[in-house]
């Protein structure tokens, strides 16, 4: 690990960029599977996809830069996410 690391272990992203970034993978990834929720929801569901997808792009051996590459894993994070979150509350994964 020879490059810099920054916010939620995503090289070269800066908070702003996290933000967008996540509340669009987090409304998109939302969309998929079924579930509404309100913007500030999207935008942790995101940021918190971010590093799930960053850390799964990582363990495959992927490199994740670029803002089209760190969009596509917070959405593939997001997804993750979302259908484990009503997994765990009761309503069922639904794609």
């Amino acid at each position: 690990m020879d490059q810099p690391v920054t916010l939620l272990g995503t090289p070269n992203i800066h908070f702003v960029s996290l933000v967008i970034i996540g509340g669009l993978a987090g409304w998109i990834g939302g969309m998929i599977v079924g579930w509404r929720h309100g913007l500030f929801t999207n935008i942790i569901v995101g940021i918190a996809g971010s590093w799930i997808g960053s850390e799964l792009a990582s363990t495959a051996n992927l490199a994740v830069y670029g803002s089209f590459k760190q969009f596509l894993a917070a959405l593939v994070g997001s997804i993750i996410l979302l259908i484990v979150w009503r997994a765990l509350s009761g309503r069922g994964a639904v794609l």
